[in-house]
């Protein structure tokens, strides 16, 4: 049917639909054509797909009047969004192998915004196959992708939504898990001090009887010495006893072993101690302090300790003064400093970094070391868990610093990549409650 021999409805004023015994088909047809929803259109077979007819209500849609359309070659091409045009003429020829193609995409309209139209597009042989047009129906679609757009929008709010749910969760799960193991720490440390201490005094009343015994020993050597001065046999038995006890080496071994003892039980009353602190035992009184002389008085103290493997660099924003348990976060930047240090195996870098972000204040300690193994980062806060070789820590550093921030209601955390070190962040709210 040729489109051309009808003439255009007015645009102007709304369509009114011809009396059904008074229409004729082609006048029915047109009035069906242009109150479609569809803007339905042809084109010519080729180069420019210039267009040939358009319907009515693509004033209604577009702003344009069809005979605007028509009188441009290139108005179909010029009015597609840039973005999407390169996608349709990449794939334009695929028309007239398949058949038909459908687009979606972004069309200009009057008023110089943009809506999202869906184009089918399908392509009209004659009987021997040769092409004749192509026939496109234009919808439009932009309240179908706005609404894709916000329920995606809404599904990756929801996706963040259950990645933070997860978080909190872990987090929940790994405050409950600290907290009962400080009860447990506290149980423990209440159980070892006691006889730790019987112990410990036990060994200080050993070591002043073991010097007691030595010089009872020495006084009766010198009675025996004056008093068998001419008694040759006595001095060779005295002499026999002393080599079959080897009492040279006794009193000097003995000394050693009180001592060892000793600073065994230092180290265990220093666990003991460390437990206590963990499971916040003791009182302590919170002050305003500024957090940057804490690290520089920490630093002073670790001097020794990493003088000759680290170059610390400092990048101190600006802190306000918190307030806090000032020794205890004092104790924290120890252990981090100290770590740290263990961490880098020849020579380093430690660099200290502080700064404020969104009401909490964060202080970062990072090294060049050899990085903390995957498996072993849910673990390192872990009473006892220790990386390093029998006898060289106790696993409590970590695990100690972990309640202290804590108690601060702040949080440590930890990143660390194998063979390139390790960084520890502490975040403290900038205002404590009282």
């Amino acid at each position: 049917m040729q489109f051309e021999e009808l003439e255009f409805f007015s645009t102007d004023a709304p369509a009114r639909a011809p009396a059904a015994e008074a229409a004729s088909p082609l006048v029915r047809l047109q009035y069906l054509v242009d109150n479609t929803p569809a803007i339905i259109y042809t084109t010519v077979p080729s180069g420019d797909f210039k267009m040939t007819f358009v319907s009515n209500n693509a004033y209604n849609v577009l702003g344009y009047r069809p005979e605007q359309m028509l009188a441009d070659p290139n108005f179909w091409f010029d009015h597609i969004h840039p973005d999407d045009a390169p996608n349709i003429f990449s794939s334009l020829a695929l028309v007239f192998t398949e058949g038909q193609r459908a687009y979606e995409y972004r069309f200009r309209i009057a008023d110089g915004s943009y809506l999202w139209m869906h184009d089918t597009l399908r392509l009209i042989r004659d009987e021997h196959g040769v092409p004749l047009e192509v026939i496109g129906a234009l919808t439009d679609i932009t309240a179908r992708k706005h609404m894709e757009e916000a329920l995606q929008a809404k599904g990756l709010e929801q996706q963040q939504l259950i990645g933070k749910l997860r978080d909190a969760h872990q987090q929940l799960l790994q405050s409950e898990k600290m907290a009962s193991i400080g009860q447990l720490a506290a149980g423990i440390a209440h159980e070892i001090n006691n006889p730790v201490g019987f112990v410990n005094s036990n060994m200080g009343a050993l070591q002043g009887y073991v010097g007691t015994l030595l010089g009872v020993i020495d006084q009766y050597e010198q009675v025996v010495a004056g008093a068998g001065a001419g008694d040759t046999a006595l001095g060779k038995r005295m002499a026999a006893v002393r080599e079959q006890a080897d009492l040279d080496y006794l009193r000097e071994d003995v000394g050693e072993l009180v001592r060892e003892s000793m600073d065994g039980l230092k180290r265990v009353k220093d666990i003991v101690q460390a437990l206590k602190d963990f499971s916040h035992v003791g009182e302590t009184e919170w002050q305003i302090a500024d957090l940057h002389k804490g690290l520089d008085s920490t630093l002073n103290i670790v001097a020794n300790e990493l003088k000759y493997k680290a170059t610390i660099v400092k990048r101190y924003g600006q802190l306000p003064p918190i307030r806090c348990l000032a020794s205890q976060l004092n104790q924290v930047f120890m252990n981090l400093l100290v770590n740290a240090g263990h961490a880098i195996k020849e020579q380093g870098e430690i660099t200290i970094s502080t700064g404020t972000a969104n009401g909490w204040v964060w202080v970062e300690v990072a090294d060049t070391g050899v990085g903390i193994a995957p498996e072993h980062l849910n673990r390192i806060f872990e009473p006892f868990f220790t990386t390093k070789p029998v006898g060289s820590g106790t696993g409590l550093g970590l695990s100690l610093s972990y309640g202290i921030v804590h108690k601060h209601g702040g949080k440590i955390e930890v990143a660390s990549e194998v063979g390139k070190g390790t960084r520890f962040v502490v975040r403290l709210p900038a205002t404590q409650a009282s």
